[in-house]
């Protein structure tokens, strides 16, 4: 081969390579985004299942359903509440669909079999409500992030800390749900609040659906605390409060919530029985806010009631994921970049209401609502913001490397000082 012919052979090669590198760039820009979206969508938890779906829904719709000039398409499948059906649909929508990224599920149990899964697969997956400390503590996975979410304990850390320096308190008594989240969110509570000095007079744990309260009301009322931690979530939380005022409670003891407590998913049904509660949260529905007012005011015009924390999360989520992938320019192939990209996205106007980021952890860090049950004219409930804690991590105020020298809080570990 002489030069000329070299020439010409090279040129065409560069050719094919150039022409193949655009016939890349432009069917990946063409071809859609595939979210691969889990919730259970029958069950016990269905309405909160189905509160997930509504939340990404409204968002995607509102943006059309594009991102960097791509089609989003959006993968829905029911896990059931099951882990075992959760990892089937997580294999499923990853190696049948192929979708580009998984996100959703909303108990502990389903979310940490997916999140094993990938761990494996390596398949970037986003959370907004499984709330499990250690997924982005002791036992992080890189390619899991919290998105819009929050650890178990991280707000009823402040919780215990407004309990003892503004209210007060110095004995309290906890019931919980007798499972992961609920023993997490009494943990963070009591490890703050005995460190400054209250005394935790006694806990309670009761099984998931419990029906009848009234042998955990009677030992509450004989041991007298200044007031109750409530950890219960879903139809637990209807059935108690219900229970708690049927028995001449309201009142007499002061209830402080975990968020879930007074959730929408709540206080919807039950409305007089939460009135007044007091609970900590990253979310508050009647807060002055123009972004979060205009949020709740969408999803009430969308869906005839206010956001639940599974809306919210997961609306708020898929705005930020879409600032990502705005930042990528569409390209969810680089899983790398896509979750570098995610990591440092700031979101600087959002439901929350406040600007929030990811910390070194893949956690959120974002101000925390002391927030009030209030009656509204049109005799609707919401959470009124009354303090706020600014910048609160899932690390409280403890150096991270310290705070995970200790045990994750459980049943027979609730980081209480002085025990």
């Amino acid at each position: 081969m002489d030069r000329r012919d070299f020439i010409k052979s090279s040129s065409a090669l560069t050719g094919l390579t150039i022409a193949g590198s655009l016939g890349e760039v432009f069917a990946q820009s063409n071809e859609p985004i595939k979210i691969g979206l889990m919730a259970p969508l029958t069950g016990v938890i269905a309405a909160g299942g189905k509160e997930i779906v509504e939340g990404v829904n409204l968002f995607w719709d509102k943006v059309g359903k594009t991102v960097a000039g791509r089609e989003v398409q959006i993968f829905i499948e029911d896990d059931g509440s099951n882990p075992d059906i959760a990892l089937q649909k997580a294999r499923k929508l990853t190696e049948q669909t192929k979708v580009d990224f998984l996100m959703g599920n909303l108990l502990a149990n389903t979310g940490l079999a997916v999140a094993e899964y990938a761990k494996t697969n390596g398949i970037p997956y986003f959370i907004p409500v499984i709330a499990a400390d250690d997924l982005t503590q002791r036992k992080r996975i890189p390619n899991v992030v919290r998105v819009a979410g929050y650890t178990a304990s991280q707000t009823s850390h402040p919780m215990g800390d407004y309990a003892f320096k503004k209210l007060g308190f110095k004995k309290i008594m906890t019931i919980s749900q007798d499972y992961t989240f609920g023993h997490e969110q009494c943990g963070g509570f009591c490890q703050v609040f005995t460190e400054l000095g209250g005394k935790i007079v006694g806990q309670l744990w009761n099984p998931l659906n419990t029906q009848d309260f009234s042998p955990y009301i009677a030992q509450i009322q004989a041991a007298k605390p200044d007031a109750l931690f409530v950890m219960e979530t879903g139809s637990d939380a209807n059935r108690f409060l219900q229970q708690w005022n049927s028995f001449g409670m309201k009142g007499k003891i002061p209830l402080l919530g975990a968020q879930n407590a007074t959730d929408q998913s709540v206080i919807r049904t039950v409305g007089v029985e939460a009135e007044g509660m007091i609970s900590a949260a990253h979310f508050a529905e009647g807060s002055p806010n123009i972004d979060t007012q205009k949020f709740v005011a969408e999803y009430n015009i969308a869906y005839k009631q206010f956001p639940s924390i599974y809306g919210f999360s997961h609306y708020t989520a898929c705005m930020w994921l879409y600032e990502a992938l705005k930042k990528v320019n569409g390209n969810v192939q680089d899983r790398a970049k896509l979750l570098a990209a995610v990591k440092g996205i700031t979101l600087e106007s959002s439901p929350i209401g406040r600007p929030v980021k990811l910390d070194d952890y893949g956690n959120p860090v974002y101000d925390v609502y002391i927030r009030q049950v209030v009656k509204r004219p049109d005799g609707k409930y919401w959470n009124v913001p009354i303090d706020n804690y600014p910048n609160v991590s899932q690390f409280w105020k403890y150096k991270p490397e310290e705070y995970m020298k200790q045990p994750a809080y459980s049943r027979t570990y609730q980081g209480i000082k002085g025990a």
